[in-house]
């Protein structure tokens, strides 16, 4: 027998939060059982503009969607900031958590929110959605971990407006800057690439560009494991948009060009090279690199939801244990942006990684 959709609650009316709601509406164990602001006039309009089913419920405080026993789990957009304070009530009330990345303003914190959510028997994903993409999970076929080398960019130029009034560069808010709301991914990227061991060391680099409250808008970082693999990032709010992934391991290279969001919905694609080597001239490549595109039939975005979902079922159905695999990795991605974050502070000396 089927089991019944998860029942997701929303609380908090962020523009990711249109996304994720059309992500719920498409999964197919999952549905939208209601929505929360602090302006109930806000949360309604929300509701309406995003395809709510009628018969959600539309609340005017948080705090009145957490009561509900009706809801199985809660979908958070909230600011950073705001994280801790509310990933460990809805914890303590027994609501599943999917929250937007960053998870935490520092790795402090992210493990009082995963003690919570342990404590109450509840499952806790960050809301990275290209880590569900079934390309994601083709490109181990094509990349060796040994010797290895890998540089992620994810970039996106922004406006004079943003720039002075976006959360994203408020520190009362989003305190992280560009580091949270894009160098997450990035970061995420290379632990994937490195199998998710964590690096040994982490330098930041030098020219990070900060505004005048201290938020981080540019930087970058090289990371150095002890075995001999190497990696930098760049992430920033002033350059053009791009998410530039590249792993070359012994044999090959991988690379792709839009690793965050795909170009398409339906489809995506990545560059591989095998021994890759010139010809007899030295007038061309010889293999040529092969271009593989994966087909879907759903977004990445309705593929995470689907797998929190899962997850979730699990637990309520089967008894099953909360999984740790997703905030396992959160952590050491958290861990490595709390590294950078202090190597800038430090003058950009390099940082060791303590797990």
């Amino acid at each position: 027998m089927a089991h019944s959709p998860i029942r997701f609650g929303i609380i908090g009316c962020a523009e990711i939060a249109r996304k994720v709601s059309r992500a719920i509406l498409l999964a197919p164990n999952a549905t939208l059982s209601a929505v929360a602001s602090r302006s109930l006039h806000k949360a309604v309009d929300f509701a309406k503009s995003n395809g709510f089913p009628p018969e959600a419920k539309i609340y005017g405080s948080y705090e009145s969607l957490l009561d509900d026993p009706d809801i199985d789990a809660v979908y958070m957009p909230l600011p950073t900031t705001l994280h801790l304070k509310w990933a460990v009530l809805i914890a303590q009330k027994k609501k599943h958590l999917l929250m937007e990345k960053p998870v935490a303003l520092n790795v402090a914190e992210f493990d009082e929110i995963v003690r919570a959510c342990e404590e109450n028997g509840v499952q806790i994903m960050d809301g990275t959605m290209w880590m569900h993409h079934p390309r994601t999970t083709k490109w181990r076929s094509f990349y060796k971990i040994s010797s290895a080398l890998v540089n992620s960019c994810f970039t996106f130029f922004t406006d004079p407006d943003f720039l002075k009034n976006n959360i994203r560069v408020k520190p009362d808010l989003d305190a992280l800057g560009a580091i949270g709301s894009v160098g997450w991914y990035a970061i995420m990227s290379i632990l994937w690439a490195a199998d998710y061991e964590l690096p040994k060391t982490v330098t930041a680099l030098r020219g990070a560009v900060l505004n005048e409250a201290g938020v981080i808008l540019d930087c970058g970082a090289s990371l150095q494991w002890e075995d001999g693999i190497k990696a930098t990032f760049h992430c920033s709010f002033l350059t053009s948009l791009t998410m530039n992934i590249t792993a070359t391991g012994t044999h090959g290279t991988l690379h792709l060009t839009d690793f965050v969001i795909p170009y398409q919905e339906q489809e995506a694609s990545y560059t591989a090279s095998t021994k890759p080597g010139f010809n007899e001239l030295v007038t061309g490549w010889e293999p040529l690199p092969s271009e593989h595109t994966v087909t879907v039939d759903m977004p990445q975005e309705v593929c995470m939801v689907r797998e929190f979902a899962t997850l979730v079922q699990n637990i309520k159905k089967k008894g099953a244990k909360p999984d740790m695999k997703w905030p396992t990795i959160s952590r050491k991605t958290q861990l490595v942006l709390d590294a950078v974050k202090a190597s800038i502070e430090k003058g950009f000396e390099p940082v060791e990684i303590v797990n």
